[in-house]
């Protein structure tokens, strides 16, 4: 077994390299050590200011060449079975999912981070949460969230918006 403080920075090094997320289950394999042991390094690390994003499909070092990017919010509501499609005309044009947000009477505001880039990720997406047999966030609001999402261009995210107005998802208020 790996001690601390060398597989935290074994963490951050494999995190620098991934192209994808790398799960909790998949570095205690690794390192030969629970999987709330590496959710504890995760803890530390981001304690110590690593910029690591947890998603449903793992752990991501946020990349500085992302942050050029635009990031805005949207507003949308749709039934359970549009989510597919708003994700994926979402992805279609350019823009990444970074979380879902929903208002909850109780809580207040509660997010989930999602980091969805590409159809493929969309495609594991839904078939997770068919899995799972889990609720959607949105579905505590009758459907009204909002998506942070991150484009390369303004237009991206006209065009982004654009779609989902023409397919009814879009969140304009005078519903």
């Amino acid at each position: 077994m790996i001690e601390g403080e060398t597989r935290r920075k074994e963490i951050i090094e494999t995190l620098v390299d991934a192209e994808k997320p790398v799960s909790a289950s998949k570095f205690a394999t690794r390192f030969g050590v629970s999987r709330q042991i590496i959710v504890g390094d995760i803890a530390l690390l981001r304690a110590a200011g690593e910029a690591i994003v947890a998603t449903a499909r793992g752990y991501l070092l946020e990349d500085e060449q992302d942050k050029n990017g635009f990031i805005s919010k949207i507003a949308v509501q749709h039934q359970r079975e549009q989510t597919e499609e708003e994700l994926q005309l979402i992805v279609a044009h350019g823009g990444e999912i970074l979380d879902v947000i929903v208002e909850h009477p109780l809580y207040g505001e509660l997010t989930g981070m999602l980091h969805i880039k590409t159809v493929e990720d969309v495609r594991s997406f839904m078939k997770r949460y068919r899995k799972s047999q889990a609720s959607l966030l949105s579905e505590l609001t009758d459907g009204i969230h909002l998506h942070t999402i991150r484009y390369s261009h303004k237009e991206v995210l006209q065009q982004i918006k654009q779609s989902l107005a023409e397919a009814g998802i879009l969140f304009e208020g005078n519903q």
